[in-house]
């Protein structure tokens, strides 16, 4: 049985000892990876395809392959590996779409039933916000980008963010977070400051 104080080494240490053959690391690389990146992956999908099953299949599939190849991942900092997998992991929406996309299912219309689904114009203006979000969150620091996607998308705990980040306290991580979202909400809004 493995030492269960293993899977809270730093990610750096744990790829480090993927690298060399270490299936252990592996094991708790994918246990620390799986839940994070299947809730940050059923935020991503449209809300037909938000199976749970089938989200946490495409996060293992995806991470089965990202570890066939780590060898070849840099550390770059902290974050760095999380935000590889997340890439990797919307990757492989995006690739699970454009196939579904090419055969869409066959089905009976029934002429008596409205279509409830957001009109073209109403799928534009949200694709236009998650994309504002998106270009907003890349113009943050590293540090402010991790607390902002700890927080939002993959709904951690101020302690839990506190612990990842290695900061001081929840409190710590709180006021962290808020000072990132002002920042994002700047940014959203062209870089403008807050009327004060």
């Amino acid at each position: 049985m493995s030492d269960p104080t293993a899977s809270w080494d730093s990610t750096l240490g744990l790829l480090t000892r993927a690298k060399a053959g270490d299936s252990q690391a592996l094991d708790d690389l994918a246990a620390r990876y799986i839940p994070l990146l299947t809730r940050w992956a059923r935020g991503r999908l449209p809300p037909g395809a938000r199976d749970l099953a089938d989200t946490s299949d495409l996060v293992q599939e995806t991470l089965v392959q990202v570890f066939k190849k780590i060898e070849g991942f840099e550390y770059r900092g902290a974050g760095a590996f999380q935000a590889y997998l997340r890439q990797a992991v919307m990757n492989r929406i995006r690739n699970e779409l454009r196939r579904a996309g090419r055969q869409p299912p066959r089905e009976e219309l029934d002429e008596k039933q409205a279509d409830e689904r957001p009109s073209p114009l109403e799928d534009a203006i949200g694709s236009e916000k998650v994309e504002q979000y998106e270009a907003a969150l890349q113009r943050l620091s590293p540090k402010e980008r991790e607390l902002i996607i700890a927080r939002v998308e993959l709904g951690l705990t101020y302690a839990e963010i506190a612990e990842a980040l290695n900061m001081p306290s929840a409190d710590a991580a709180r006021m962290a977070v808020a000072r990132a979202l002002v920042r994002l909400a700047e940014e959203m809004r062209g870089g403008e400051s807050p009327a004060r």
